[in-house]
């Protein structure tokens, strides 16, 4: 490990940062320019991804169907827009404080719609936001999950990620060859709406790794009830489905099967779970 790698470690595990990779700009190549975080900064050499864990306890409410809001702070918009983008920026300023150019970057939505025209020919227009799923798996902390949610090793789906892209050249982090979803399908089986498919899916391939993911309507998980939270940038954006009955069902199977390393004494889910349809009428309690 170079003194550079050794000083952001080091940054990461006195400020919290619970994940943290390094791609190199290879890993990028082929990817459409509008979600290339090398077309915001074409001289970068190595994106960086970082994240933070959302708090098992966070989603004890929305699991309980007791309180929703807590969790919409700090599992979601508090631990994106104020915990996770304070070391972000503290990252850059260590980066630039050893002479090296960053760049901290937002997860917003890849279906946000370009917001103004390309300055130049051949030039993508503006907004660039960079696919945070691909860079997730690209860095090496992550996979993209049947259910179509990133998962690490440690926490499942348990954290949210900012991207820093640099011209320091970093060490890679290799790719995860291991699977952590082991494709149960049980956030199939106990979704309401029937928004996810157990039979049909696609295979995503990024950097040699593939996964099998299920074809989802999202429209009818913007009707959910049931622990998903709507887009807050953009009606096209999915559905923020962390605390959603199905991810709850599937935190508690990995959990349960020892597939992630951040485990409890006592299990997620404690009873049957309960369940409400598109309306928001309760739909019953639905036995795993």
């Amino acid at each position: 490990m170079g003194s550079l790698e050794k000083k952001l470690w080091d940054f990461a595990e006195k400020n919290g940062i619970d994940v943290l990779g390094f791609a190199p700009k290879s890993r990028f190549d082929g990817l459409q320019a509008e979600y290339n975080p090398f077309s915001i900064f074409p001289e970068g050499e190595t994106v960086i991804i970082l994240g933070k864990r959302i708090c098992r306890g966070s989603l004890r409410g929305v699991e309980e169907g007791s309180n929703f809001g807590d969790y919409n702070m700090f599992g979601h918009s508090w631990l994106e827009d104020n915990f996770l983008t304070i070391v972000c920026y503290d990252m850059t300023r260590v980066l630039e404080d050893n002479g090296w150019e960053a760049v901290p970057i937002f997860p917003n939505p890849t279906e946000v719609l370009p917001q103004g025209v390309p300055v130049a020919e051949g030039r993508p227009a503006p907004n660039v936001h960079p696919d945070f799923d691909y860079a997730a798996v690209a860095a090496g902390v992550a996979e993209i999950s049947f259910n179509g949610l990133l998962f690490t090793p440690k926490f499942g789906s348990r954290q949210r990620f900012h991207m820093i892209i640099t011209d320091a050249v970093l060490e890679p982090t290799p790719v995860l060859e291991k699977s952590i979803c082991d494709g149960c399908g049980k956030c199939a089986d106990l979704c309401p709406l029937q928004a996810i498919s157990k039979t049909d899916y696609k295979t995503v391939t990024i950097c040699g790794k593939s996964m099998r993911v299920a074809n989802i309507d999202y429209s009818r998980c913007a009707k959910c009830k049931n622990g998903a939270i709507p887009n807050r940038f953009t009606s096209a954006g999915k559905p923020d489905r962390v605390a959603a009955l199905c991810n709850r069902t599937c935190m508690e199977h990995l959990e349960q099967e020892g597939l992630i390393e951040n485990t409890f004494k006592n299990p997620l889910r404690q009873s049957e779970p309960w369940a409400l349809d598109a309306d928001g009428k309760y739909a019953g309690k639905i036995g795993v």
